[in-house]
């Protein structure tokens, strides 16, 4: 009882407080225990309710020259794991030992030395508070559920091979605060104002860092501002990867300075499209200040995988975004092409300002959805691949969606007929005429037709934007009016054509990059 009126009391002295990670840059000239110390005695000088103090001599150090409480980690880099904070046990113990009155480690789902649970043991065992760090309210949960002291969402943003969000995620803050831990608000916290956000939130505590104890990242800040106002800004490098072609563009803001185009052969793999692209924009070099690829299939953790390998044979987990860096010498960033359009029709097309779902109806079928003002990625990078959507079909068997309403689908509907075209032709067919191509994309329609009430009732969007070289191709979107005329009005959706063609997912993914990029005191 005693113990756990302690640890209240602990937990009650922080509440509405500062906690300071005293944490210098490795290798940096204030990475000593000595300078440590001072930046301790500063931020307790200054007001501050607890220190965030990495590494037992430095833990040992503060807690002999200080009377604030200590919350200590260990960094390690390890070779078969991304976890750094706290991964063993004997860290715990020699935290403990060093004067650490909490313990902080990383309570991700990532591959781990160690389980939650065994450390969380271990921090008890040794009568500390345990802090897990966390980068989704999922992981929140999780630790909750173990036992975890605190929640610290110090891991956000952090986890995904890509660049980190510009902006604090005061939203995991609010939402962990529901769990009814104490939550310690924590990362990108680098003006007043979002430390008072997250409070406004429900975080029990802020913990700042890099904008109070790290002068070599404030410095980099200033020097990265100064030079953005005095320097012309440069595009960005948009590739656009899809199952027939590959796109490349010099984007500045909503304008495409410079376009090229190149065949997607299928047979050549990942590595030699990625090669191409290298090729094709050889003389760009030094011209651009980013590189971002929109592609086609699933991107998770920087890694690339076919969702259908008849649209793209991706080879599963291919190293995309480290690809790019090594072949570009730029920090790169990915994500599906069709995500990447929706955006693009968000911020600067059909859709404009607007919650939508976009389809891009072209050799397959993808999708995107901006809600709220948000890309939706879901929990895998799935959200808004609708032509994965499994469909009924005559022969009883299981269909995605674009197996029978897209591109490749129109083609092979007319091969099965006895016309070797392509979808192109089989439109031209249609202009012509033809009842054989009018009867083959009316199919394709009804099939399309049939998924998107479900959609327009799941999400709700205020329209639909339609595009690809099938969406955007002559009459498409009015057969498509018509089949939907069959259900009630409330789940037919409002249809509009995509305004910015085959460049949605340039333009779209290359703004992404842009408010992905670090700049000085967002």
């Amino acid at each position: 009882m005693t113990s756990l009126l302690a640890d209240a009391a602990l937990t009650d002295s922080l509440r509405g407080g500062l906690i300071v990670s005293c944490q210098p840059v490795p290798g940096g000239p204030f990475d000593d225990p000595a300078s440590v110390v001072r930046f301790a005695l500063a931020a307790q000088n200054a007001g501050a309710r607890a220190l965030r103090i990495e590494g037992i001599a430095n833990v040992a150090a503060v807690a002999a020259a200080c009377s604030l409480p200590i919350i200590g980690l260990v960094k390690r880099y390890l070779t078969n794991t991304s976890v750094r904070i706290t991964p063993w046990v004997e860290d715990i113990a020699a935290l403990s030992e060093a004067g650490a009155a909490i313990i902080a480690f990383d309570a991700t789902d990532r591959p781990r030395p160690v389980p939650i649970k065994t450390l969380i043991e271990a921090v008890h065992a040794r009568g500390r508070l345990a802090m897990a760090d966390i980068a989704t309210i999922i992981e929140a949960r999780s630790a909750d559920a173990l036992g975890a002291d605190i929640i610290a969402t110090t891991m956000s943003g952090y986890t995904e091979e890509k660049p980190p969000p510009q902006g604090p995620d005061i939203d995991l803050v609010r939402e962990a605060g529901r769990l009814g831990r104490p939550v310690f608000a924590e990362g990108r916290y680098n003006e007043p104002r979002l430390a008072a956000a997250a409070m406004r939130a429900g975080a029990t505590a802020i913990v700042v860092g890099s904008a109070i104890t790290r002068p070599e990242h404030i410095t980099q800040w200033f020097s990265n501002a100064i030079a953005a106002a005095v320097l012309p800004e440069r595009p960005v490098l948009a590739i656009d990867i899809g199952g027939s072609k590959t796109a490349v563009a010099l984007v500045l803001g909503n304008r495409i300075i410079e376009r090229r185009q190149i065949s997607t052969r299928p047979a050549d793999g990942a590595e030699e499209w990625l090669r191409l692209t290298v090729d094709v924009t050889r003389d760009w070099r030094g011209q651009y200040s980013g590189v971002v690829a929109a592609v086609t299939g699933l991107v998770r953790n920087g890694r690339w995988t076919a969702v259908n390998p008849a649209t793209l044979p991706v080879p599963a987990d291919f190293p995309l975004i480290p690809r790019l860096e090594e072949l570009f010498s730029w920090p790169a960033f990915a994500l599906n092409d069709a995500q990447a359009a929706a955006w693009g029709e968000f911020r600067f097309g059909a859709g404009r300002g607007r919650d939508l779902l976009f389809l891009t109806v072209s050799s397959g079928i993808g999708g995107g959805a901006v809600i709220g003002g948000q890309l939706l990625d879901g929990a895998s990078g799935l959200a808004g691949h609708v032509g994965q959507i499994p469909v009924p079909a005559s022969d009883n068997r299981y269909h995605r969606l674009e197996d029978l309403a897209s591109g490749f689908a129109i083609a092979a509907a007319a091969r099965t007929a006895g016309h070797d075209a392509n979808a192109r032709a089989v439109f031209a067919a249609m202009a012509a005429g033809e009842t054989w191509a009018e009867r083959i994309v009316d199919e394709a329609v009804d099939h399309l037709a049939l998924a998107l009430p479900g959609l327009q009732a799941v999400l709700d969007p205020q329209v639909m934007v339609i595009g690809g070289g099938v969406g955007l191709a002559p009459g498409f979107l009015a057969r498509l009016e018509n089949a939907l005329s069959r259900f009630p009005t409330a789940l037919r959706p409002s249809l509009s054509l995509a305004s910015l063609g085959a460049d949605a997912g340039l333009l779209g993914a290359a703004d992404l990059l842009d408010r992905r990029r670090p700049v000085a005191f967002v």
